[in-house]
């Protein structure tokens, strides 16, 4: 099993989760997060004063697959996010030892 975290835009948010459902992806956390990578923040003005905003917001989704559908899930989430513009974020994918429900007790890909 692998996990997928996703950082992306806020507004894309609506358009990655459409392509997961699609796909057949039953789960998936969504946290607001700020970060900067090379786009570096951006400058705002306010009451006529420029300031520097460090951190930029974004969305982090993340979801549990089998191993044999990360690819599908890159690539959907490649083609969903996408706006080929700097900041469209980026996709990290881990090792998930083992999963458990709750409620019932399944573990392993029963329990995705």
């Amino acid at each position: 099993m692998r996990k997928v975290e996703i950082i992306t835009r806020p507004f894309k948010l609506d358009d990655v989760k459409k392509a997961l459902t699609e796909l057949g992806i039953q789960g998936m956390t969504v946290s607001d997060v700020r970060g900067f990578g090379r786009q570096r923040g951006h400058k705002e003005v306010y009451r006529g004063a420029e300031y520097q905003v460090d951190f930029v917001p974004k969305v982090k989704i993340e979801v549990v697959v089998a191993a044999d559908r990360v690819a599908d899930v890159v690539k959907v989430v490649q083609d969903a996010a996408r706006t080929n513009q700097i900041g469209d974020g980026k996709i990290f994918v881990l090792p998930v030892e083992d999963v458990i429900r709750i409620r019932t007790g399944e573990a392993g890909r029963e329990a995705i």
